[in-house]
């Protein structure tokens, strides 16, 4: 069982992930860099969090063109699990593997601080085993992390299913103040149609122990092994 964790150029999460994965979780765990065009050989792809060729025109915008995209777009098409994380998120979406986009923070400023989740599905290989309304304690840092879409596409994630994470208080109410960012209907993470693919702003990876805080984050890495353990059993 092997994860890829892409490297691109500015990217700053990329060791975070890896010891979530390798040292915490016990996963085997590999760098790949941004020009390779293959994940042959990984069972999961994480593409972590960071400012991505300094975030130029938008974030996310030039990450999605390195020759490794094609390959993680091969890779979800045929169902493997991918991740992505904060600045990984925005490039999901700028490559069109998850619609809507990200706009800067409605207060104008980055955002560096924990935040409470609601789980809102179960079918993700990140989520399985994670009931629904369960809460988690995990961090953002970002400041272009206000998730937008259009009303069309809001509610069509709402009947499919594909609104995983919404922001809210610690006990589980999803107000306005919980929202960090201005993001719609509190949206902090959403998926693909097929479930395979998870965006979110938050970063599990940096809160896999609770010595950081919260151990959380863990949960997803965990879920993500006994998928993989499930499929391939």
């Amino acid at each position: 069982m092997k994860t890829a964790v892409l490297v691109f150029p500015g990217s700053n999460c990329d060791h975070d992930a890896y010891h979530a994965l390798k040292h915490v979780v016990g996963v085997d765990a590999e760098f790949v860099w941004h020009k390779s065009s293959s994940l042959d050989g990984f069972d999961a792809v994480v593409i972590p969090g960071g400012f991505t060729y300094g975030d130029y025109l938008r974030s996310g915008a030039m990450a999605k063109l390195s020759p490794v995209m094609g390959a993680v777009r091969r890779f979800a098409e045929g169902g493997g699990p991918v991740l992505g994380i904060c600045n990984g998120f925005q490039i999901l979406l700028e490559a069109g593997l998850l619609p809507g986009a990200m706009i800067v923070n409605e207060s104008l400023r980055f955002v560096c601080d924990f935040v409470h989740l609601r789980a809102g599905t179960d079918r993700t290989p990140f989520t399985r085993g994670i009931p629904v309304g369960t809460v988690l304690k995990i961090p953002v840092a970002h400041y272009q992390g206000n998730y937008y879409a259009d009303e069309r596409t809001l509610s069509s994630l709402e009947e499919r299913g594909q609104v995983v994470f919404r922001y809210c208080d610690p006990e589980g109410e999803v107000t306005r103040e919980s929202n960090p960012n201005g993001s719609a209907r509190n949206i902090a993470g959403i998926c693909s149609e097929g479930g395979n693919v998870l965006g979110m702003m938050p970063h599990p990876e940096r809160c896999s122990e609770p010595v950081l805080g919260s151990g959380d984050g863990r949960r997803l890495f965990d879920a993500m092994i006994a998928w993989l353990g499930g499929r391939t059993a």
